[in-house]
C-alpha cells in the first residue's frame, strides 16, 4: 500500500483486522487484560503502537504515543470503561446473560470506534520496510508505551507481532 491507496477507511480496517488478529493469539488476550486492569494500559493503544510498527508506518517516539492517547482518552473514559463496568456489573448475575453478552458486543462496538479515532493519526504505511524491520518497530513502540513496570507483561504480546 502506497500513499495514493492509504485512505482513512483503509488505515481503519488495516487497523481493526490487526487488532482482531493479534488479540486473537495465544497469551495476547491475557496479557492485554493484565496491562488493563493491573498496569492502567489502555489495550487500544497497545495494539495501536503494535499496528504502527507491524504496518509498516515505522517507530513512533514518546510525542506521538502521547498524542495517541490523548485522542483516545476522551472516548475510553467516557464510553469505553463505562460500558465495561456495565458488563463486569452483569457478569453472574442469574438472568442477566443476553444482556451481558449485548454488553460485550457494544463494548467491542465502542473499541472498533476508538480505533477510528486513531488510525489516522498514524503515519503512511511503507509496506517497502523489511518484515524483520516492521516487526522491531512494532515492539519497540509497544515497549515505549508501557514502559519499564509493564513491559514485562507484554511478553506474549511481543512473541504473536507479525507484519501487518
Amino acid at each position: 500500500m502506497d500513499a495514493a491507496t492509504d485512505s482513512q477507511m483503509d488505515r481503519i480496517e488495516s487497523f481493526w483486522r490487526f487488532a482482531l488478529a493479534l488479540y486473537a493469539k495465544p497469551g495476547v488476550a491475557p496479557a492485554c487484560l493484565e496491562l488493563q486492569d493491573r498496569h492502567g494500559k489502555d489495550v487500544i493503544i497497545a495494539l495501536y503502537s503494535c499496528w504502527a510498527g507491524a504496518s509498516g508506518r515505522g517507530a513512533l517516539d514518546r510525542a506521538a504515543i502521547d498524542a495517541a492517547d490523548a485522542c483516545a482518552r476522551p472516548w475510553r473514559q467516557q464510553v469505553v470503561e463505562p460500558l465495561r463496568r456495565t458488563r463486569h456489573a452483569l457478569k453472574g448475575i442469574a438472568g442477566a446473560e443476553t444482556l451481558y453478552a449485548r454488553m460485550k458486543e457494544i463494548e467491542l462496538e465502542a473499541e472498533r470506534a476508538a480505533i477510528a479515532r486513531l488510525a489516522p493519526l498514524a503515519p503512511i504505511s511503507d509496506h517497502t520496510r523489511p518484515a524483520a524491520d516492521r516487526v522491531t518497530a512494532a515492539r519497540e513502540n509497544l515497549t515505549l508505551y508501557l514502559g519499564p513496570d509493564a513491559a514485562h507483561v507484554a511478553e506474549p504480546i511481543l512473541a504473536a507481532i507479525e507484519p501487518a
